[in-house]
């Protein structure tokens, strides 16, 4: 797994959110703009002058309608991510190969209800929660090595 520091310029600074209900599941959504069937977990930039904290509660609110949410576990590095060849003029007007990204995992503390993916601006055209062990099956193959790291590192809090 490749881990790169916040300030290599060729990686767009990101956050990522692990969701975690009750019942120890994930939530996933399955991207508006992805004609496969490629699932991801919440995640977005940094604005300029924004702690990762913050940008990942304001990223989950965005991304899902909801921030109801407590944070469980702050990824101890910057995990790396590089797109492919194709993808990288169309993403971010093609200043980045991929995202150097923070991941946190978060307990929702809301219900079903209080997600909402019709958002201002929505990302997502479907969701659900899933078996933390699925998660490298549904995200699209660039970032299967990255979700394999995260349910290492975040496995004692998988086992609450």
């Amino acid at each position: 797994m490749k881990r790169a520091p916040v300030a290599d310029a060729a990686y767009r600074r990101g956050v990522g959110i692990m969701l975690l209900n009750p019942a120890g599941l994930v939530f996933v959504a399955k991207r508006i703009d992805m004609p496969s069937d490629a699932w991801q977990m919440p995640q977005g930039g940094i604005d300029d002058g924004e702690v990762p904290a913050r940008a990942a509660r304001r990223e989950l609110k965005e991304e899902t309608g909801t921030d109801r949410a407590e944070i469980l576990a702050e990824s101890r590095d910057w995990y790396r991510y590089d797109l492919p060849e194709d993808l990288r003029p169309l993403l971010w007007g093609g200043k980045y190969r991929g995202q150097s990204q923070k991941w946190f995992a978060m307990r929702f503390t809301g219900t079903d209800r209080d997600i909402d993916i019709a958002t201002e601006h929505p990302e997502f055209s479907d969701w659900k929660w899933t078996a933390p062990a699925t998660l490298p099956d549904l995200i699209v193959p660039f970032k299967r090595q990255l979700y394999r790291a995260l349910l290492e590192e975040f496995k004692d809090v998988l086992a609450r």
